[in-house]
């Protein structure tokens, strides 16, 4: 019974690790769906090109863990913490480039910004992935890159859809990015106090 316990516990918990940390890609979703040219099949290719390279990152998490020379969990703290500030202060700088250039008119969004945050969005997902993977192994599976896949799909195309409709309009997109960014940094410091012992 314990056995089956812990069998369940080891599975079980990279897979939340996943759900808690796509959930970035709400907001993404969101800010997609606030574009008036965003459909919903650029949604869907993104997302299929991230599912991909969640694969690619699992395998490639696999065969360099034991040629990293220090401890992985510090890797993975920092470069969450770093992605997670990077997200926020990111789009702090855009908006206030864009308040310079454009005041306040209409923002003219071009299927190469699509493609950019279509890239952007699968290479966070990889290193998630990957974090998760090292975090966990030996007992990491082939569940992980597939519920950061599914997770980033469900999330975004429900913030897609959630965009269009007048309610979540009134919220201020910087709350969004900020939430994401929060979301990143505190699975960062889990993953360092998990390390140090905390």
């Amino acid at each position: 019974m314990l056995i089956y316990y812990l069998g369940v516990k080891i599975m079980f918990i990279p897979i939340l690790s996943g759900l808690i940390v796509s959930v970035d890609a709400f907001f993404i979703g969101l800010s997609l769906g606030l574009q008036k040219k965003c459909k919903f099949t650029y949604l869907a290719i993104i997302n299929a090109f991230l599912l991909v390279l969640c694969i690619v990152g699992f395998l490639i998490a696999g065969q360099i863990y034991e040629l990293i020379p220090i401890e992985p969990d510090y890797i993975v703290g920092f470069a969450f913490i770093s992605l997670g500030l990077w997200t926020i202060l990111h789009y702090l700088i855009s908006q206030h480039i864009k308040r310079r250039r454009k005041s306040r008119e209409e923002v003219n969004v071009s299927r190469k910004t699509f493609v950019l945050v279509g890239f952007v969005m699968s290479i966070e997902a990889m290193i998630i992935t990957m974090g998760i993977t090292f975090i966990f192994l030996p007992y990491s599976t082939l569940l992980i890159p597939i519920t950061v896949a599914l997770a980033h799909f469900g999330y975004s195309a429900l913030s897609f859809f959630l965009a269009r409709t007048k309610f979540i309009k009134r919220i201020p997109a910087v709350l969004g990015h900020v939430i994401s960014g929060a979301a990143l940094i505190i699975y960062g410091l889990m993953a360092l106090f998990v390390e140090i012992g905390v």
